[in-house]
């Protein structure tokens, strides 16, 4: 899941609000079901190089939005109520041309988030 999950040092939103959105948006997307169990916070902070109490923050948030579930030597799984977002039909194929165009014009991954992220900002 680590790899799934990136962090935008320039980004007006703090590292543990990136991850809760990233982890969340993953629940919502069905990436990761329900009973999944996630990386413990010090292996997810040692992969995205942030201290630990940076991913127990996300993890707590998510906890509280009653999206995943931390017990001792269980761990922290996704809870079975997380109810999965439906997206709308004409979003996804949107995000699907975007990513055709951008296949086409040679432009990364990391441009097309940049120049959503921008949008978002304006």
């Amino acid at each position: 899941m680590s790899a799934q999950i990136t962090l935008d040092l320039d980004s007006a939103l703090p590292p543990y609000e990136q991850i809760r959105a990233q982890v969340a948006a993953l629940i919502s997307l069905g990436e990761l079901p329900a009973g999944a169990k996630l990386p413990t916070v010090r292996a997810l902070a040692t992969d995205l190089g942030v201290a630990a109490g940076t991913v127990a923050r996300a993890y707590k948030e998510l906890e509280a939005e009653g999206l995943i579930s931390s017990r001792r030597r269980a761990g922290t799984v996704v809870n079975d109520v997380a109810v999965q977002q439906a997206f709308d039909e004409d979003l996804v194929q949107a995000v699907d041309r975007v990513w055709e165009l951008a296949g086409r014009l040679g432009v990364d991954a990391a441009t097309v988030k940049a120049l959503v992220e921008r949008r978002a900002r304006s």
